[in-house]
């Protein structure tokens, strides 16, 4: 048997006198303060059989407008799941049924939502299989319905969420994950209307690992076709997703350089075909600081270098830099959970925006580590005609425990 405890909490602010949450959609700054609580059990009877529980509490404090699901969890499960298994180290299965964390390659398609306060669950069922060199997930879920009190989630009965997804190593520390997922939303909203959505995603991931000892390469690649329905249109959709990156670990700092390009289709409504591209379930800091207010990697185009240096006592520091643009000048932008923030059709321009960005940590010892963000996201030509059009300021500090 096993247990952990882990305590974070983020004071953090959007905005100031002229810049304000969605580029000035929300007419006030905000300031807030959010906890979050995590405490699990984790108990095994003989080798075949495990029982896994984990409760979550996060708690929002001085929000204008209140909390939003994100934000507030009173007390729940954030997973909690029976697991049956038999076979070798070599080759192996597991049956799990239950509520479940969802965490697959770098999170750009399927993550627990890192970033907002409260995490992202899912209920139903999983398979997990070992067969020589590759580890197998087959699953079969609905997302949890965030509500603010006591053990009130349930699973969303409007989506269904499954797939099959593979992950084997190659030779030179190489690693490449391949996927089918499939979603089905009974209502679903673009730029070109609501309607029942089902999508298929198939895609690869090509990565190598950051270097630890000597200098290196790392690498993570990713390409998906995304296909299906929408109402009485098809889905044609896709993605390519890049980042390259060099650490030398022998000198001063021990820096890495890297760099990320990113491009996703968007729509355009006078075909009957939509052409934007759903993230599924993304994990929102995978796209900087500002993943809670800001555009998501949907009808995008995006460059973003990178630096990370490692200072004394524990200190790290990195700086990025991110430039977007509107794949399809017909499509909106939207944000990283999918929703449309700006919807196409006042302007003509491209450039969404810039957003420099930095973050340092300090892992005070093995439990205790405190963080703190920064991020001005610089409205561009397509914001700016569309709307207010008003930078976003945001910053945020954290501190967090777990033993």
């Amino acid at each position: 048997m096993a247990g952990s405890y882990l305590w974070a909490a983020k004071l953090a602010r959007c905005g100031n006198r002229l810049e304000t949450d969605n580029w000035g959609q929300q007419p006030f700054m905000n300031g807030y303060f959010d906890e979050l609580y995590m405490f699990y059990f984790d108990v095994h009877y003989g080798t075949h059989v495990r029982s896994f529980v984990e409760l979550k509490s996060g708690l929002n404090s001085y929000r204008i407008g209140g909390p939003r699901p994100i934000d507030e969890k009173k007390l729940d499960l954030q997973a909690a799941f029976f697991e049956v298994g038999t076979g070798d180290d070599w080759n192996w299965i597991k049956f799990r049924a239950g509520r479940h964390e969802m965490e697959y390659g770098s999170g750009r398609l399927i993550d627990v939502r890192e970033g907002p306060n409260v995490r992202l669950s899912f209920d139903g069922f999983k398979v997990k299989a070992g067969i020589g060199p590759w580890q197998i997930d087959g699953f079969a879920m609905r997302p949890d319905l965030d509500k603010p009190g006591f053990f009130d989630n349930a699973p969303d009965h409007s989506v269904e969420f499954w797939g099959v997804y593979g992950v084997r190593p190659l030779k030179k520390s190489l690693t490449l994950d391949t996927y089918y997922l499939g979603l089905d939303r009974k209502s679903a909203a673009f730029n070109r209307g609501v309607g029942q959505e089902v999508r298929h995603s198939i895609g690869a991931r090509l990565s190598r690992p950051v270097a630890q000892t000597k200098p290196g390469l790392d690498f993570d690649y990713e390409a998906l076709w995304q296909f299906g329905s929408f109402g009485s249109a098809n889905i044609r959709a896709w993605t390519v997703a890049s980042e390259t990156g060099y650490r030398f670990p022998t000198l001063p700092l021990k820096p890495r350089f890297s760099a990320k390009a990113d491009i996703s289709s968007g729509d355009d409504p006078r075909t009957n075909t939509l052409g934007t591209f759903n993230p599924l379930f993304p994990k929102g800091n995978y796209f900087g600081v500002l993943a809670t207010t800001g555009p998501g990697p949907i009808n995008f185009i995006d460059i973003h270098p990178h630096v990370e240096t490692e200072l004394p006592h524990n200190l790290t520091a990195s700086f990025d830099w991110i430039f977007q643009w509107r794949e399809s000048l017909r499509d909106g932008v939207y944000a990283v959970p999918g929703f449309l923030i700006i919807p196409a059709g006042k302007s003509d321009a491209r450039f969404v925006g810039h957003r420099p960005g930095t973050e340092v940590r300090w892992q005070a010892n093995r439990h205790l580590w405190f963080q703190a963000d920064y991020g001005i996201f610089y409205a561009g030509k397509f914001v700016k005609e569309s709307q207010p059009g008003r930078n976003l300021n945001y910053w945020a500090l954290w501190a967090g425990y777990k033993f």
